[in-house]
């Protein structure tokens, strides 16, 4: 177990920064099983971007310490992103069990987490090496379908207030919602 701690540690620290999919991409639809509030329901991106903005963030595991503080910092903001018309969806590898109790623990009922399949994360160029599943990033996908803002960095920090930046910005741009 030692060992396997010491590859992905090194795997981190010499990995370049992870790739992410630029601003102004198309995002590629998907549905998938999401959890919010400790409620399953079948999620699609398409149909949540009828609604506003939405905030796409991808993380490496469920009860992580990164990912608990993120998950965390993500349900704090949920009524700044709610109230630019923004929506958050957290998308993991972990199974529909684990995001039933992560939504209500970690996200404090505040958003929807879901499973993120193996070509959700090839679509969005978020594989984390050696351990499989996604890495740590974060997407602004504006109605209209186009990447407006992404941000790939293992550190927790920059994900929310950068995400949370760049909502402000479209909606002054677009103060009809459109």
């Amino acid at each position: 177990m030692k060992r396997l701690a010491l590859i992905i540690a090194l795997t981190f620290a010499t990995a370049p920064a992870f790739g992410a999919l630029k601003p102004g991409v198309r995002a590629t639809d998907f549905t998938t099983q999401a959890v919010l509030a400790g409620d399953t329901y079948t999620y699609n991106l398409n149909k949540a971007l009828k609604r506003g903005p939405v905030v796409l963030y991808f993380y490496p595991k469920a009860f992580t310490s990164g990912c608990t503080v993120e998950a965390h910092e993500f349900s704090e903001a949920a009524d700044d992103f709610a109230a630019y018309g923004a929506s958050i969806i957290g998308m993991s590898a972990d199974k529909i069990d684990t995001l039933k109790k992560f939504s209500v623990e970690a996200c404090r009922n505040k958003f929807t987490v879901g499973v993120a399949s193996k070509p959700v994360i090839k679509a969005y160029d978020v594989s984390l090496p050696v351990m499989g599943g996604s890495n740590r990033t974060t997407y602004v996908i504006a109605p209209d379908g186009k990447i407006l803002f992404a941000y790939s960095e293992l550190s927790v920090k920059g994900h929310v207030s950068g995400a949370l930046k760049a909502v402000k910005d479209w909606r002054a741009a677009n103060p009809k919602g459109k």
